[in-house]
């Protein structure tokens, strides 16, 4: 194994959880949580290898509707329903879960767990002799990550604390569907090959970037305020 590429893969997620420790300044979250949904979102990488191979077979679409399936089905769906799976099991009845701005950094957190352990597979093993995907990888794939988990955390910190029950369950609907349809597009637009859909793909990080800012500092405002 190669160290410097390891380095190179795991990184940008471990740096990114750090930041986002940091950034949590008001009401930090027990590092032992912290990690624990690190590690699970980094062992998620186990079932989704095996479901996105099953589904995978299961592709009998050609051309743009081939890429289509993968991207919002095999990938899309399969790995934002198991890193919200950990977020579900691990830490969204605890008590240390007390705030919305805790669901953007759990959500986050566990992203980064999984984003980690793929790009560990891409980097170091897959494409270990093409230097460019590393960096591909640590400006835009690890980051989108984070940027789709942000969107799942908004929706389940809503879920958490609604006060009606049909309102928390229409909300954890929206931290799966929402970040599915994010994380689609963005596979969906690589995997075309399509030149003219190409055009959309910068405009649509920069709209990722917007948005999920926003969705951050409007919880990061309310942890300010103790709310």
């Amino acid at each position: 194994m190669n160290l410097n590429l390891l380095i190179t893969a795991v990184t940008p997620g471990i740096g990114l959880a750090l930041l986002f420790y940091f950034y949590d300044r008001y009401d930090r979250e027990p590092i032992k949580m912290l990690l624990k949904v690190f590690l699970m979102g980094c062992f998620s990488v186990i079932p989704v290898y095996f479901i996105e191979n099953l589904l995978s077979s299961f592709n009998v679409f050609t051309g743009i509707y081939s890429s289509a399936y993968t991207a919002f089905i095999v990938a899309g769906f399969t790995e934002e329903y198991f890193k919200r799976r950990v977020v579900l099991k691990s830490v969204y009845f605890n008590t240390a879960f007390n705030e919305k701005l805790d669901g953007i950094v759990y959500c986050v957190l566990s992203a980064l767990g999984f984003a980690t352990i793929e790009n560990i597979m891409y980097v170091v093993f897959r494409f270990a002799d093409v230097e460019s995907v590393g960096l591909f990888r640590a400006i835009l794939a690890v980051p989108a990550h984070m940027l789709f988990a942000i969107t799942m955390g908004y929706y389940i910190s809503l879920a958490k604390f609604s006060k009606s029950i049909d309102d928390s369950k229409y909300y954890l609907k929206k931290s799966l569907l929402i970040p599915t349809i994010l994380h689609g597009i963005y596979d969906f637009i690589l995997m075309s090959g399509n030149d003219f859909l190409m055009l959309f793909f910068f405009p649509f990080i920069i709209y990722l970037w917007v948005n999920n800012l926003r969705k951050l500092n409007k919880y990061y405002d309310l942890s300010s305020k103790g709310e």
